[in-house]
């Protein structure tokens, strides 16, 4: 590596605002399956299940991270930043289309079922892109990045279901192809507070971490500068 690349390298970082023309807000599998106290995640379980196992997610979910969300679409929305979304649905209504883990995991969402559907409070606008996929990342099983490149994208923010699993999948393989990429980080949420901690921690080496409130003051003050 000769010095000129040195300085080069030396000058990158992670640390950029967005840039509305360059960049696109996912939201990742926030969907009837996993968000909805009756949702295909939970079938078969009483309430007092729920509320013993699950009282803490839900609380999470209900309370601050859709809460979020729903602020997130509002402030990209207002400046025109393109907005999109992945939920796990199959292809095919037995799923033979899917992973080979998730069918070792028996994990099937049908296509066009309920259980595939972004949840009403975060419903996509009327000409927002969704992506239905078969696997962890949104990146194997969609041609997403094929049409980020089409729109130009080169900042991706990420939010969404399950911190640990479709979000941290969606990070890492948006870096590894080239994106700059920020993660709201309570626009996000685990099982369990533990494995949501843990994973902002693990991924943090690849991503711009940032909170809701942040994010909006961001660009609000683009908004305010244009």
């Amino acid at each position: 590596m000769d010095g000129n690349t040195m300085a080069l390298d030396s000058e990158l970082t992670r640390d950029l605002p967005v840039v509305p023309a360059d960049s696109a807000l996912l939201i990742v599998d926030v969907q009837n399956l996993c968000a909805r106290r009756d949702g295909g995640e939970f079938k078969g379980l009483s309430d007092a299940e729920i509320t013993r196992d699950y009282a803490g997610y839900f609380e999470q979910v209900e309370r601050v991270a859709i809460p979020n969300m729903q602020r997130l679409l509002a402030g990209f929305r207002a400046v025109s930043i393109e907005v999109l979304y992945t939920t796990i649905e199959s292809l095919t209504q037995d799923g033979r289309d899917r992973s080979v883990d998730y069918k070792i995991s028996g994990f099937n969402v049908p296509k066009g079922s309920w259980d595939g559907k972004v949840i009403d409070e975060l419903a996509p606008g009327e000409d927002e892109m969704l992506f239905p996929k078969s696997s962890s990342s949104v990146f194997i099983s969609t041609n997403i990045d094929y049409v980020m490149r089409n729109l130009g994208v080169k900042q991706l923010v990420i939010c969404g279901l399950r911190t640990d699993h479709c979000v941290e999948s969606a990070i890492r393989d948006a870096c590894d192809l080239g994106y700059l990429v920020t993660q709201v980080t309570d626009a996000c949420a685990s099982i369990t507070r533990e494995r949501h901690d843990n994973s902002l921690q693990t991924i943090k080496g690849y991503c711009r971490q940032v909170t809701t409130d942040a994010l909006l003051a961001e660009l609000q003050s683009l908004e305010a500068s244009t």
